[in-house]
């Protein structure tokens, strides 16, 4: 296809694809003529990854560069360059000093290991989960850890069926571009659920006789 048709099929303007072009994001298309070129579907999953990379992850052009390459290393397992994109996307919230954060981590570790969790040591939501767990003692709730065992619980049901359900979008661009709007909407849609399911239980608690 022509970038006119690759525009139309990934919804991006053409200036926006030879932007991209440009900075190495997306690769060259095949060349047809002095001033024209020819793409391919590898080009078409290629642009919707950087679309969702930029447009709902919000990240900058460097750091999706930085993940574009690292999917590219040949002989890269899924599951780390999944790592990766994950990793891009937390928001790291850490304010607190390490030796602050310690004590949280204990908590946080223990909190893996009880439920069998493989996790790497340098992933970066245990400094988040850590710093929270801190924070909230320091405002007088020394036991919110007490509640991650159930949040883990359903947690791990959600990411069942969040990874089964990437996992069959078939190329690699289609199941990263997948974990990248899975995890910035379904984030979104996990704290709008929670909180309608707050305003539930409240009624039934509080104002049913």
């Amino acid at each position: 296809m022509r970038i006119a048709e690759l525009s139309r099929q990934a919804n991006v303007s053409i200036p926006t694809i030879k932007y991209y072009l440009r900075e190495g994001l997306l690769s060259p298309g095949e060349r047809t003529s002095r001033n024209q070129a020819s793409y391919d579907e590898t080009h078409l999953g290629r642009l919707r990854l950087i679309r969702a990379l930029i447009d709902v992850g919000k990240l900058p052009v460097a750091t999706v560069r930085e993940v574009l390459s690292t999917l590219d290393e040949p002989d890269m397992p899924l599951h780390e360059v999944l790592g990766v994109v994950s990793a891009s996307l937390c928001e790291r919230r850490q304010t607190e000093p390490d030796d602050v954060l310690a004590a949280g981590r204990e908590d946080v570790d223990a909190l893996i290991e009880r439920h069998g969790w493989q996790i790497a040591d340098d992933t970066p939501e245990l400094d988040v989960l850590a710093g929270i767990i801190v924070s909230a003692r320091r405002l007088g709730h020394p036991h919110i850890a007490d509640a991650f065992d159930n949040y883990c619980e359903a947690a791990a049901a959600i990411a069942e069926v969040e990874v089964g359900y990437v996992s069959e979008l078939g190329t690699v661009e289609n199941v990263l571009e997948g974990v990248v709007v899975g995890t910035v909407l379904g984030e979104a849609a996990l704290a709008a659920i929670r909180r309608l399911a707050h305003q539930n239980v409240s009624a039934r608690r509080f104002t049913e006789s």
